[in-house]
């Protein structure tokens, strides 16, 4: 499976988890749906799942006039995802993360998904590059 359709399956299955409270092993079985999973697929699944309260700590800070919980659900799971590989991903650069997190938006949020999403991780980078 090539990066970017695990990413997809991912952010599927981290909306479908977030939307529906489901188990993250079934979230991941809807999004395969019977395709052959992926260890970067699962890794990206279960690791925003285990860091999400520093993820949804470090986009929380750095939203201007938003509450994390009124932010779209699918934009919220594109953060999450992004912010989990800028972070805890080391293989995979930082710019590589924002722009994959972009098109995921372009692709699967609304019109002004993709620049609200470059606007919030562009930050994000900075800090983490900062410290």
């Amino acid at each position: 499976m090539k990066r970017r359709t695990a990413r997809e399956k991912a952010l599927q299955a981290l909306f479908q988890i977030d939307v529906s409270d489901i188990a993250p092993n079934e979230a991941i079985r809807h999004a395969l749906d019977e395709e052959k999973t992926d260890s970067f697929f699962e890794q990206l699944v279960y690791g925003v799942i285990e860091h999400q309260i520093q993820l949804d700590e470090m986009i929380s800070g750095h939203l201007v006039n938003w509450k994390l919980d009124r932010i779209a659900n699918v934009d919220r799971a594109i953060l999450r995802l992004a912010v989990y590989e800028m972070v805890y991903a080391d293989d995979i650069p930082a710019n590589v993360s924002l722009n994959e997190a972009i098109e995921l938006a372009k692709r699967f949020g609304d019109d002004k998904a993709a620049k609200f999403v470059n606007g919030v991780l562009s930050n994000i980078k900075t800090d983490i590059e900062q410290s």
